[in-house]
Order: structure tokens, then C-alpha cells, then sequence
């Protein structure tokens, strides 16, 4: 061994202890290439893992913050996902449970709760619509391929894509809603025509009487929008995507939707404003239809057809721009713009088709379930002269402003209702109907049942009544005093001439003389079923009536003394059936005056238009007959008369009953008449009245009586001959003319008082 440097050298062992222990390298995994002889052997020893190294946290605020969103980020993706997956699920089991309960096709195309009735004039001519009208099922492949183009375009252009929702519709929807100040679900919906259709089918809720009030009330809530109901709606349209073609939903739409006018369905409304079928619409007739969904009232043609056309210009511009037509066959369509049928047209008898309705038996009118067709007595042509001689009477002879009313109505002689107008709104539809609603007093238009009573009785046209001053103490009122008109009084007239003039008090002496209870009787034989007055003013129209009544009354009277019922329905059956359910072919009912006194009396009426108060009445050429009435303080006007063919009746007043200024039966009520009359009789040949000869029938000479202050004729000895006149002449008892049975009945009474008798 060598020496140390200090001469002595440390044993290894030595030196091993001093020195620190160092920890074993590692050992390197052999390369795949080779490598040197120690590098190999050390490649057989396993590698150790190296430990992960952390990222620095960040710190301070800013850590924190980063460290709190991150937390939400988490919190909020995780809730998300999973509400995701909830909601989907939800969606799911909604649509399967629509899905299952959604019925054949069939059972949605005509789901109405009503039915309908259509009205046809006397010769068979559409006049009117009420209910819902229903012209049968259609699909996209058997109606006009403009009317199915036409609602694509209008509702939705990308219906034949979609799902039954459309994301973008919505959204573009709920800003434009935002835009115009309203909230989002407020306006424009959005909605696809799938969502559409399931509006209309209320989300498969069939209309139920003992749950709404009324049909309305169910329609208003199907139409409500809301949140949870717009949820629903799209749940209801995803159903009916799986469960329907787009040409069924379609169908669906085309059969319910409403058009206006009482049309249910395409059909129904091509029908009812053009007279086709839908099958035949042109590009611009189906852009009208089209142009009615987004307001159906508002743009309905029959009540502004300038602005439906405006409305069918737009829809045909979205047809251009979608390629559903060309440029060329769009400009041809503007050019020539839909118009109504002549049917469609015809603004007229609302207020007689209302009455119809009215009348009728409610199964088969106005709670109808059926499709109904009546045929009705209602002339067009009499109509337009009525509803003529209104307008052009407020127009020109009453002062711009007034908010007076008339009424009129026109009939024959067997009750048969021809025309009816029941205010100045002469469409009427909906409206208060004057002529058969508003019970007014009659004033003097009542007379003639007095006379017809008295007539009835064996008074002559001829015989003298007293004009003069008059009290009578009434029971529990004390006296009444009846006045004339001008507040003059003419001593004794003949009964012509009292009625001719319309005198007040010969009225009343001649009710008293023959009894009020028998002139009650006689009023409402005749038709005049209101509650009569039960005082002497009964005499002088005190009681209220309707106009229709009053004219049906005087039909009575031309017809020869029979009642008559005023009637308009004469045929009523159900559509696509031949054998009507109920037929009518007059309304003449029993007699109640003998024909004799009822063309004593027509004579009388005819001598009021000849010279007395309704000369304003009269007709160039043609005979008439008729009365003249004006209640207290000029509240009511009326004139009622007669032709040969004819009865008409005018009422003019206020609705509130105020005083009528400077207004007679015998001025306007008289001016309406002869104008509507005129026009009415324009191309009918003159006939006379059913009336007497005056000259033929005049009473000879009788022997002088002498008339007590007792009201009973005595001879000269003073002895009592019978029952009498106001002047004292002996009442016939019967006549070779026959009587009514009215004067049968007294007949026999004054046969038991006084004995049989001779005229």
C-alpha cells in the first residue's frame, strides 16, 4: 500500500464512514435503438412516475372571483342539462297524451254548436243568413289551388317544412309586439298554421252548454293567449304533426276557420259572398277569403267590401312574392277585384229576417242544430220601396240631426208579411226592431175598431152622432173630458164624417153607446193582443200596440172582417231534404165583423185619404182607405192603410218618448206611406176598394122620433121603441149582409130584451 500524505494512509473503511450517504441514480430505461453495454443493463430497471405538478394559484380578488364564476358556471350547466332533460321528457309525455286523445279527420271538419238558417224571398231567392253557416267538407286536393295557395301565403310560408312550431315566427312576433308598446304574448302571435288549427279546436275541448255560458264565451277563451296556454298550444301542435299530414291539418283549417258573416269553413264563406263553390274561386276571390282570417267581421265584405278588396290586394302581393303567382296573373287579379253575388249583396231585409227568426220555433231557428232553408213571404222589390220612402222622407222633409225614428211594415190583405223595415238603419241584423218590438200608444189609428164595433152592432156609415162637449165620471179618476184635436165641436155628423175628421168626442160617445168591453172584444179579434185600457179613453188609442199588430188589424178590415195573424214563414225544411216540416200558406182566422160592415167601414177609411186628416195619403189614380193616429203631445205618429192589394203601416217617433215637433199621423207617417205605396203599385193596374156604394146604400127617409134626455127613443106617446143611435135612430137589429160574430151574440141578447124585430 502507498503512505498517506502525512506519511500514515486512511484504511477504506475509514474513508466510507466519513463520507455522506448518496441516494441511488436512476436508473435509464434501455433505448429502443441500443445503446452502450451499462446503458442497457440499466434499462431492465422499472421507471419511477413523476409526480403531477400543481398550477399556481392565482391570488387575491381576482382569484377569488374567477373561482365563484367558475362555481356558478358549473352549478348553472349542471341544473341545465338536467332541466333539459326533464322538460323533454315533460314535452314527451304531453304529446303522447294529446296524441292519443286526437280522433279521426272526419270528426273535425264540422264540430259546430249550431246550425244554420237560410232564408228565401217569396220567389225563391237567397234573402238572408242566421247561425253558422256550413257548406260542406274540403281538403287541399278538392278546392281551388289559389284559395289553398292563398292561406299558405297569408298565415304560413313555411308550413309545408316545419315541426308545427316555428322558433323564428315567435321571436320575430314577440319584438314586433315590443316594438308597438305591447307586452310579448300581446298582437302578433307568431303562430304557425298547426298552432292555428289547434287554436280552433280549443286544444281538443269540445264546446260544453253546462260549463260556459254561451258559445261565445268558449270561443272568447280558446282565442285567450297566455303563457301556459301558448306552451300547451305548442305541445297540441307537435301532436298533431305526429298524428296528422300536413294536408289533414290542413283540411282542419280550411273547415273551421271563421270568415264572417255567420260562415264556418272555405266553403261556407265562398258560398255565402260569391255564390260558388270553393272550388271555383279565382286568385282574387280566394285572396279575399284569405285576406278575412286575420279579422273576419272587420273585413268582411258585405260590410265593407272597398276595404276587404284593399285586404285581398295585400294577399296577392305575398302570393307574387312567394311564386305562387306570376307578376302578370297578379296584375290581372288586382284589376279585376272579387265583388259580392247578387245575393250577398242585398243589404236589405235584416229586420225581417230577424223577425223570422223570432217567430219561428226556437229547435229550428235561433237553437237550431240542423241546416235549416225557409221559405218566407218576403218580396225584395216591396222592401227596397219601403226602406226608399224612409230614407228619402228623413233626407229632404226632417232636419238634419234628428235622431227621430220610423218604422214600416207592408203586408196583403191575408196576413202575409212583404216588407218590414224597423228603424233608420235600414240593414237591420241584430238590431232593435221598431215594428214588431216597440209597444207605443195608437191614438186615433185605434178609431176604427170603434166603428167596426159599432157597424158590427147595425149603425150605418150614415147615421149621426153627436159632436159636443163631453164628461163622463170615471170610477176611482174622476171626470174625463175628451177634446177634438182643434178644440172645436160640430154638433151632430154622420159617422163618416166623425172618422173622416177624426173627432174625439163622437168617438167616445160611440164606445160608451155600444160598450167598451165589446169594443175590447172586437180589438182583439182582430188582432190587437196587448193589454187594452179599460176607461173611456179607450176610445182614442190610449192603449199601446206594435205596429205589426195594427197593420195586421187593418189587414181585417180589407180582407172583408176576418183576423188575420201576421205571418212570414210559409215553408221550413231541413237541408237536403224534400218534404218541408211545416208549411203555410195563409193567416186569415176567423171572421169577426160582417163583410157588409167591413166594407161599410173601408168606405169610411177611404173618405179619410179622399178629404179628411190623411189626405197626404192619397194616390193619383188608385183608391185607398186607411187612418191617421197622433197620441198626447205628439209622442207618437202613425198612419196605417189600405189599397186594393196592399196594407201598410208607418209609425214615427222617439225612442225615449219625447215629443214629436210639428209631427201628425197625417203629415210624415202619410208622406212615408204614399211613397212606399206608390212606388209598390208602380206596375200594378188600379182595382177598387171592397167597399159600398154610399149612393146605393143611402137609408130612405124614416118617420121623425123623438129622443129623451135619457138617450132612448120614444114615439110620440111617449112609448119606448128599442135601443139606439146617439142621434136616437133605432139600432137594426141584424142585416140582409149578414153579421159577425160579434153582432150574433148581441143579436141575441137584444132579441131577449126587446122581442124580434124587422129593419
Amino acid at each position: 500500500m502507498s503512505p498517506s500524505g502525512n506519511g500514515s494512509r486512511r484504511l477504506v473503511a475509514d474513508r466510507r464512514a466519513t463520507q455522506t450517504p448518496k441516494k441511488p441514480a436512476k436508473k435509464k430505461r434501455a433505448s429502443s435503438g441500443g445503446g452502450s453495454g451499462g446503458g442497457r443493463g440499466s434499462g431492465n430497471g422499472r421507471r419511477r412516475r413523476q409526480p403531477r405538478r400543481k398550477s399556481p394559484q392565482r391570488g387575491g380578488i381576482l382569484g377569488f372571483l374567477a373561482r365563484v364564476i367558475r362555481f356558478f358556471f358549473r352549478l348553472i350547466w349542471g341544473v341545465m342539462w338536467r332541466g333539459t332533460v326533464v322538460v323533454g321528457l315533460l314535452v314527451a309525455m304531453g304529446v303522447g297524451y294529446y296524441y292519443s286523445t286526437l280522433p279521426e279527420v272526419d270528426e273535425l271538419l264540422d264540430v259546430r254548436a249550431r246550425g244554420s238558417v237560410t232564408m228565401l224571398d217569396r220567389h225563391g231567392e237567397i234573402f238572408a243568413w242566421r247561425g253558422e253557416q256550413f257548406g260542406g267538407a274540403i281538403d287541399p286536393t278538392n278546392t281551388s289551388i289559389h284559395l289553398v295557395n292563398a292561406v299558405v301565403a297569408t298565415e304560413d310560408r313555411r308550413f309545408w317544412w316545419h315541426l308545427g312550431v316555428s322558433p323564428r315566427g315567435i321571436a320575430s312576433a314577440m319584438r314586433i309586439n315590443m316594438r308597438e308598446g305591447r307586452s310579448p304574448l300581446q298582437g302578433h302571435g307568431g303562430s304557425t298554421l298547426t298552432q292555428q288549427t289547434a287554436k280552433l279546436m280549443c286544444l281538443g275541448r269540445d264546446y260544453d252548454q253546462d260549463i260556459w255560458d254561451s258559445e261565445a264565451a268558449y270561443e272568447a277563451d280558446c282565442r285567450r293567449t297566455t303563457l301556459w296556454r301558448k306552451i300547451q298550444e305548442m305541445v297540441f301542435s307537435f301532436a298533431m304533426e305526429l298524428r296528422y299530414s300536413k294536408s289533414e291539418i290542413l283540411s282542419i283549417y280550411l273547415n273551421r276557420a271563421y270568415l264572417g258573416a255567420g260562415a264556418r269553413g272555405f266553403e261556407a264563406a265562398s258560398q255565402r259572398y260569391f255564390g260558388i263553390s270553393s272550388t271555383e274561386v279565382n286568385p282574387q276571390q280566394a285572396a279575399m277569403l284569405a285576406g278575412l282570417l286575420v279579422a273576419p267581421t272587420r273585413y268582411a265584405p258585405t260590410n265593407n267590401l272597398e276595404r276587404s278588396q284593399e285586404r285581398a290586394n295585400l294577399v296577392l302581393g305575398l302570393m307574387e312574392q312567394q311564386g305562387y303567382l306570376s307578376e302578370e296573373a297578379a296584375d290581372r287579379a288586382r284589376a279585376n277585384p272579387a265583388t259580392l253575388s247578387a245575393a250577398a249583396g242585398q243589404d236589405t231585409g235584416g229586420y225581417f229576417a230577424d223577425w223570422i227568426m223570432s217567430v219561428g220555433p226556437d229547435f229550428l231557428t235561433g237553437e237550431t242544430t240542423e241546416d235549416v232553408i225557409i221559405r218566407t213571404t218576403f218580396d225584395p222589390e216591396i222592401q227596397a220601396a219601403a226602406e226608399a220612402a224612409v230614407a228619402n222622407v228623413f233626407a229632404n222633409q226632417v232636419r238634419e240631426g234628428s235622431t227621430a225614428e220610423a218604422a214600416i211594415v207592408v203586408m196583403s190583405a191575408d196576413g202575409a208579411v212583404r216588407a218590414m223595415v224597423g228603424g233608420r238603419d235600414l240593414a237591420g241584423g241584430g238590431l232593435f226592431n221598431r215594428a214588431v218590438q216597440a209597444f207605443r200608444q195608437t191614438g186615433s189609428a185605434f178609431k176604427p175598431f170603434v166603428y167596426a164595433t159599432a157597424l158590427d152592432l147595425g149603425f150605418r156609415f150614415d147615421d149621426l152622432v153627436l159632436d159636443a162637449p163631453l164628461t163622463i165620471n170615471v170610477p176611482g179618476s174622476g171626470p174625463y173630458s175628451p177634446e177634438n184635436y182643434d178644440g172645436q165641436y160640430r154638433g151632430e155628423v154622420t159617422l163618416t164624417d166623425a172618422l173622416r175628421h177624426s173627432l174625439n168626442t163622437p168617438a167616445v160617445r160611440l164606445s160608451e153607446e155600444v160598450g167598451r168591453d165589446l169594443v175590447r172584444t172586437v180589438a182583439s179579434q182582430f188582432g190587437i193582443e196587448s193589454d187594452l185600457a179599460a176607461g173611456p179613453a179607450l176610445a182614442l188609442g190610449a192603449s199601446e200596440s206594435t205596429l205589426i199588430e195594427m197593420t195586421g188589424a187593418y189587414a181585417g178590415i180589407l180582407n172583408g172582417g176576418s183576423a188575420v195573424r201576421p205571418f212570414g214563414l210559409t215553408e221550413l225544411r231541413l237541408m237536403g231534404e224534400d218534404n218541408p216540416m211545416f208549411e203555410q200558406d195563409t193567416g186569415i182566422r176567423e171572421r169577426v165583423i160582417s163583410e157588409f160592415s167591413a166594407q161599410q167601414l173601408t168606405y169610411m177609411m177611404s173618405q179619410v185619404t179622399a178629404a179628411g186628416t190623411g189626405t197626404r195619403a192619397a194616390i193619383d189614380g188608385r183608391p185607398t182607405a186607411g187612418k191617421t193616429g197622433t197620441t198626447n203631445s205628439a209622442r207618437d205618429a202613425w198612419f196605417v192603410g189600405f189599397t186594393a192589394e196592399y196594407v201598410a203601416g208607418v209609425w214615427m217617433g222617439y225612442d225615449d218618448n219625447r215629443p214629436l215637433s210639428g209631427v201628425t199621423g197625417g203629415g210624415l207617417p202619410a208622406e212615408i206611406w204614399r211613397q212606399a205605396m206608390e212606388e209598390i203599385h208602380a206596375d200594378i193596374s188600379p182595382s177598387p176598394l171592397p167597399m159600398i156604394d154610399p149612393i146605393a146604400e143611402a137609408r130612405p127617409p124614416e118617420q121623425p122620433q123623438v129622443l129623451n134626455a135619457d138617450g132612448l127613443v120614444r114615439d110620440g106617446s111617449g112609448q119606448l121603441v128599442g135601443p139606439v143611435t146617439p142621434r136616437g135612430t133605432r139600432i137594426p137589429i141584424g142585416n140582409a149582409q149578414g153579421q159577425g160574430n160579434l153582432g150574433n151574440a148581441i143579436n141575441d141578447v137584444l132579441n131577449q130584451i126587446f122581442g124580434p124585430r124587422n129593419n
